[in-house]
């Protein structure tokens, strides 16, 4: 891709899952890479693989080390990081704290050392990785479904807001991928999502398919358009479905 090819890219949560395919994408299209994850040891390793070049720590203040690594110029930022956060409206304030940090503020975060480079170069590619519960939901996971609904709409308005001055968004929405997030989600991600669970290399090629058409949504699921649809057109029978879903889950962990 011509978009690619020279590029500056940072990716963060990179040390593994669809991350980690991200990246070995982008360095394959050309584009020069940071890789950053809390894990320092997982970030060398897919540094060393691949060829990029390895920032660890938290996602959130990663954009000036990054910017320093690429020779102070970012062209696209990938904010992969992100926590599955299961539990209820009763789950512990530190979890939906966390969930909050790392599923969206860490996204407001770079944004705000980003926006200004990118505005006034006219250019810059801001790629947020969702999930499907950003559009949707998932049974089981209210901290995860409420900030990924916030990153969505974080995304949407960063778009709207500021497509006519250069900037690219991309908001990718899977539904399952065989990643540690997946086994994190235990059973309900295992009644939910298994049944149709993707490989983290098909993530990246819908996120190239989808810069290379200049698309907000990213759906390496096609289906979830026709569930977001049904969701915005008929909410109660949408509700209805997904209750039903929850009640089989709760059955089954019975």
């Amino acid at each position: 891709m011509s978009t690619v090819q020279g590029a500056h890219v940072v990716v963060t949560g990179a040390g593994g899952g669809i991350g980690a395919s991200l990246a070995r994408r982008f360095v394959a299209e050309g584009a020069r890479v940071v890789v950053n994850d809390i894990d320092p040891g997982r970030t060398k390793a897919i540094a060393d693989e691949i060829g990029a070049t390895p920032v660890p720590g938290d996602a959130s203040a990663v954009v000036a080390e990054a910017r320093e690594a690429l020779d102070g110029t970012v062209d696209i930022y990938c904010a992969n990081a992100g926590l599955a956060s299961p539990g209820d409206a009763f789950a512990d304030e530190d979890v939906w704290a966390a969930a909050w940090d790392v599923n969206l503020m860490a996204h407001v975060r770079a944004v705000r050392a980003l926006l200004p480079d990118w505005l006034e170069r006219g250019s810059g590619r801001f790629v947020s990785t969702v999930s499907a519960a950003g559009l949707l939901t998932m049974i089981g996971a209210a901290p995860y479904s409420v900030t990924k609904h916030g990153a969505v709409a974080f995304a949407e308005w960063l778009s709207l807001t500021y497509r006519h001055r250069g900037l690219k968004v991309h908001a990718i929405c899977p539904q399952g991928v065989r990643t540690d997030m997946l086994t994190a989600a235990g059973s309900a991600g295992e009644l939910v999502l298994g049944p149709t669970a993707i490989e983290p290399e098909d993530v990246a090629d819908a996120l190239f398919e989808g810069m290379e058409a200049d698309r907000f949504l990213i759906l390496p699921h096609r289906e979830v358009a026709g569930y977001y649809q049904a969701r915005a057109t008929d909410t109660g029978r949408w509700l209805d479905g997904m209750n039903h879903i929850q009640q089989k889950w709760e059955g089954a962990r019975r």
